[in-house]
């Protein structure tokens, strides 16, 4: 099953389990976010006027990212001027969790997974020594 959500005045197919790059969402990572569904896919496939009464898709946040630096060069020739400016875009990073028709409402329950990206540190040799230590 598929479905065609909106979000930042964009259109996006998304499928479950699926991790996409949305525009920035006020959400903190690890909350679950629901967007509506304008096309619903599948067995039964139903087109909304503007929207499908009672689907529903759930995203988990995994993380806010920025893009990569767009330069905008403008050059006027032979009168030395010149303006350098840079932009990065802000994304989230959502997983889509379920696909919901009928009205129901999405679990509240994060699958705990981590983003892709940096792994998290590890400790010190010497502070697991002194935890060994403590504990025996």
């Amino acid at each position: 099953m598929f479905a065609v959500i909106k979000t930042g005045g964009k259109h996006y197919t998304v499928a479950a389990d699926q991790t996409i790059e949305l525009g920035k969402l006020e959400a903190k990572p690890g909350e679950i976010v629901t967007f509506p569904v304008t096309v619903l896919g599948g067995d039964t496939p139903s087109i909304g006027t503007p929207l499908v009464s009672g689907a529903l898709v759930a995203a988990e946040v995994l993380a806010h990212t920025r893009g990569d630096k767009v330069i905008a060069f403008k050059k006027r020739r032979r009168q030395n001027s010149r303006r350098k400016r840079g932009h990065r875009q802000d994304y989230t990073m959502v997983r889509i969790t379920e696909i919901l028709a009928d009205g129901k409402q999405p679990s509240k329950q994060a699958t705990g997974k981590r983003a892709p990206g940096k792994p998290k540190a590890s400790k010190p040799k010497a502070a697991r020594a002194e935890k060994k230590a403590a504990e025996a």
